[in-house]
């Protein structure tokens, strides 16, 4: 239950009176602070007051029908029918509908959207609140697409275009292998026959009336659900349902919605699948249940809903130590119990990603795995951490039951609708949980494998490369593998867990001097060996403390030698863990305590990013000072982290738009004597040094002293100096302060063309970039921002509006100040090979329009609605704040600027987007295309 799970992630407000007793048969309650109700026409609709973000609302539409429901010449009219909803209804005719909410700043593709699946098509509208016409606009956009969409041949063959460049982008290897095991693993159902994209043939050629019998058949008030959450008055919501959506019937000769079984089969299907362009090798395992999902309704059904998320949470545990181990059977792997592709049949999955030659050893692993368990269970120190776990999670969303963000509640919503998944509230569910975890035992556990694992109603996947010299595996020995799996297997051995982060003595130093900024609402405090700690108390999360620490730096100071020996093995250096505990020690003591911190090395800069609970804090503080003064040196974590890294990346220039990325940059950074390439590859895993990546590492940070921490959140005074005293004021210092280097290198300056040919299907990418060296400006680049957002809404109009020749299309431009003033403009899109040219010249065409007659008053205003509604949601996240410090830090300005976006935004004119777009953008470009091999 997808939705059920995310309970520890939603939200309610107090009931009055919990329960006392949670008898078995008591059923579930529904959440009160929840409005819903249904029309005489079937109509079902959720309605919540919800002031986080403030003068917002989150409105969906959800239609219980999807792909499932289309008739054998209808295969792909559900995803085409969403697409039209989008393209002119009756109240907004043509582009009226994405015209307006850009007006009133919503953003298309980010904001507003929508998808389909087999089972449902979901509209999603995030509207500003501080309004009544904005809502009531909104509502009527609701309305207009369950009901008056318009379906006019000319508007549905302007479309055909877009969806089948939608089709064209998810051609290539994984949709290849998906056709081919699909029949297997969805045996004898129609689910394996009606993935939401469709039939090609069909999407070119279907008649009209197809798409509106579609429209009719399935777009009707019983299978519609309105959902409404957000900065509102609820029986004001109310009243808007009942006089957009009440007058509407169902048709009279309704068609059933059927419900799709996949039936069971006595066999183990067996897909090995493979392909020149895979990039990457997995396994699935599958053991599909006999019966339908059981929907939850009951304390008992919560109880045993409990018991298998324990069951996942203590496998899962087992398998990411074997990820840890110095000879990991696979990159990661996981299982769990719940939905497969059809929502009619759940299964207990197995699944891993794994080198290319050990997909038999991957799946050995798994089936051994879940043997163990099979035949000794789980020990109770599992249990217990894993009960732990949950309580801690479950905790962390109730402490923050009244900071919810309206879209997760909107999804819980959601699920109830389409699943009838419980939607109980965090506070009861908190509450429920507290009291059933310890009646939960080792025997409810352990005793649900007996019906998980099986003999028949198995299927077994397997997809990866194809390419010479590399065997295939067999049926018969995958089969060999399912049947001799859980021979010769012994207990699980449970290590006992570690009794301290850090195991030397902390000499504490002190705070010298503490500054406040009452602007800001920052303290700073300046500690006895030069580092300082800025933070900032806010109201945002109720159990949120983020951090990051950052100095100058970074990797640019090491020769071009040492760069190229240490690139690839800097992940590996957290992975062998610190204070001479491994991963899996510290995971096993992290258990309940919610709190991590990992270093960094950027090119300029090096540091820390962190989070904790407040309760946790100490616990990021550890880390952090151990990553400073202790971290391990282990050569076999090392060579672990090599083979994971191997099999993710050892074939991942088989997929073109990753072939493209390394040729093109490979290219454009040809005289750069550090460039590597993105992925390692054997030779630069054979000149990679472990050793000589943990000294440059140890180098970075032997000097504290020049380090600023800044953290966010929910922070107690008292806690954050006792902390910044004992953890950070400890750690070594030079007293030497560094800058960012410039190293002087640069891409390839001039006018070029770079083509890559690869990839067999017909599908194409083109890569425009602007770029050079510059005097940074604020204005510039605000300027440079806004160029991008505005060339973006005009390419959408005419790229894949009007010319129906893209799904999807991007303008990007910033400018940096370190190490060295430079400006980067980028136009991106995926296309037909037969279109790229002429939709290059298309996209320059609007750009060249913007050069000679500056932006169109109407697209600046939208781009000003746009960013002026983000800020003002962004403003009220700790996120937003901790990058602004960061930011401020890096380019040597002050944070108190992030008072002035508002009034930046709107000085921001049409002159200035004109004047940046003339002066940067009528230099050199570099166009880069990616063709297949045949063209």
């Amino acid at each position: 239950m997808k939705n059920f799970r995310l309970w520890m992630f939603l939200v309610a407000v107090p009931l009055s009176g919990f329960a006392q007793d949670l008898k078995g048969d008591a059923p579930i309650p529904f959440d009160p602070a929840v409005k819903t109700g249904k029309l005489k026409n079937g109509l079902t609709y959720y309605i919540r007051k919800n002031a986080k973000p403030e003068n917002k609302v989150d409105l969906r539409l959800v239609i219980n029908a999807g792909s499932i429901l289309e008739e054998d010449d209808q295969q792909g009219l559900a995803h085409f029918m969403e697409h039209m909803c989008f393209n002119g209804t009756k109240r907004f005719p043509k582009n009226a509908l994405v015209d307006y909410l850009q007006s009133i700043g919503v953003k298309f593709g980010q904001h507003l959207n929508a998808y389909t699946s087999f089972d449902e098509t979901v509209y999603f509208l995030p509207i500003p609140s501080d309004s009544p016409e904005k809502v009531e606009k909104g509502f009527q956009i609701l309305e207009d697409w369950a009901f008056n969409a318009v379906l006019t041949p000319e508007e549905i063959d302007k479309e055909r275009g877009v969806v089948l460049e939608e089709y064209r982008l998810g051609l290539g290897a994984d949709d290849r292998m998906t056709k081919r095991f699909m029949p297997k693993m969805m045996y004898q159902s129609h689910y394996a026959n009606r993935l939401p994209i469709g039939q090609k043939e069909i999407l070119e050629n279907f008649k009209y009336d197809k798409l509106i019998k579609f429209y009719k058949d399935w777009y009707r008030p019983d299978l519609m659900a309105v959902i409404v959450v957000g900065d509102i008055d609820v029986a004001e919501m109310e009243k808007k349902i009942k006089d957009h959506f009440g007058s509407y019937q169902n048709p009279k000769k309704e068609k059933p919605r059927k419900i799709y079984d996949v039936p069971n089969h006595k066999e183990t299907f067996v897909s090995v699948e493979s392909d020149k362009e895979a990039s990457y090798a997995q396994v699935q395992l599958l053991y599909k249940d006999y019966t339908m999902p059981k929907t939850l309704v009951t304390i008992n059904d919560f109880k045993q809903y409990i018991a298998k998320g324990l069951f996942s949470t203590m496998l899962n545990n087992r398998l990411q130590e074997l990820t840890h181990s110095a000879n990991p059977p696979f990159t990661f792997g996981y299982t769990y119990h719940g939905e497969t592709w059809a929502r009619t049949k759940e299964a207990y999955q197995s699944f891993a990603m794994t080198q290319e030659n050990k997909q038999l050893d991957a799946l050995k692993v798994l089936v051994e795995e879940n043997e163990r368990v099979k035949k000794f269970g789980f020990t109770e120190g599992e249990l217990e951490r894993a009960k732990t776990e949950w309580l801690a999670g479950m905790e962390n969303a109730y402490n923050d039951r009244d900071k919810t963000e309206s879209e997760r509640f909107v999804s819980e919503y959601q699920g109830h609708f389409l699943t009838k998944e419980p939607t109980p509230g965090i506070e009861w569910t908190f509450n429920a949980m507290q009291k059933m975890l310890p009646q939960v035992s080792l025997a409810d556990v352990n005793g649900l494998v007996k019906d998980y694992i099986k003999n028949d109603n198995r299927v077994v996947i397997f997809t990866g490369p194809e390419k010479d010299g590399l065997k295939k595996p067999t049926e018969s020995e995958v089969l060999a593998v399912l049947n001799k799996g859980g021979e010769n297997i012994t207990a699980y051995e449970d290590v006992a867990v570690a009794s301290s982060l850090l195991r030397k003595d902390i000499k504490a130093g002190n705070i010298t001097k503490k500054e406040k900024n009452d602007k800001l609402g920052t303290t700073t405090l300046t500690l006895s060996n030069g580092v300082k700690v800025t933070y900032k108390k806010t109201d945002f999360k109720n159990d949120e403390v983020i951090m990051e620490g950052i100095s100058f730096g970074g990797s640019n100071l090491y020769s071009n030698d040492d760069i190229k020996k240490v690139q690839f093995a800097q992940g590996a250096l957290a992975e062998a863990g610190f204070s001479g505990l491994k991963l899996n020690d510290i995971n096993k003591f992290m258990t309940g305590k919610l709190a991590s911190a990992r270093p960094y090395i950027g090119s300029v800069t090096e540091g820390f990013r962190g989070s904790a609970t407040p309760k946790d804090m100490e616990y990021m503080f550890q880390m952090v000072h151990a990553y400073f003064t202790d971290l391990n040196l282990d050569k076999e974590a090392y060579e672990g982290f090599k083979q994971k890294q191997s099999a993710f990346y050892a074939n991942m220039a088989s997929e073109p738009s990753y072939y493209f990325q390394q040729e093109f940059y490979g290219y454009l950074y040809k005289d750069n004597p550090r460039f590597n390439g993105f992925i390692p590859t054997e030779k630069t895993w054979a000149e990679t040094d472990y050793q000589l990546a943990y000294n440059k590492y140890k180098e970075r940070f032997a000097n504290a002293g020049d380090f600023e921490f800044y953290f966010v959140g929910n922070i107690d005074d008292k806690a954050i100096e006792e902390y910044s005293a004992k953890y950070l004021a400890s750690l070594p210092s030079t007293g030497v302060k560094e800058k960012a280097t410039d190293l002087g290198y640069r891409m390839l300056k001039g006018e070029h063309k770079k083509v890559v040919n690869k990839g067999t299907d017909p599908k194409s990418n083109v890569t425009i970039m602007y770029y050079g060296d510059a005097t940074y400006s604020p204005k510039e680049a605000l300027a440079m921002q806004a160029l991008g957002e505005i060339l973006t809404i005009k390419l959408i109009e005419e790229l894949r509006e009007n010319e129906s020749g893209v799904y999807g299309v991007n303008a990007r431009g910033s400018m940096g100040k370190v190490p060295n003033g430079s400006y980067n403009f980028n136009i991106s899109f995926p296309c037909g090979p037969d279109n790229a040219e002429k939709l290059t010249e298309s996209a320059l065409r609007e750009l060249q329009k913007i050069i000679d007659n500056g932006p169109e008053a109407k697209d600046l205003a939208k781009y000003k609605e746009g960013e002026l509604l983000d800020y003002k949601k962004d403003i009220k996240e700790n996120n937003y704040w901790l990058s602004y410090f960061t930011r401020a830090y890096t380019n040597g300005t002050s944070a108190e600027e992030i008072f002035k976006v508002e009034e930046k935004i709107n000085a921001l004119t049409a002159k200035e987007v004109q004047d940046v777009a003339k002066k940067y953008l009528t230099k050199d470009k570099v166009i880069g295309m990616l063709m297949p091999e045949q063209h």
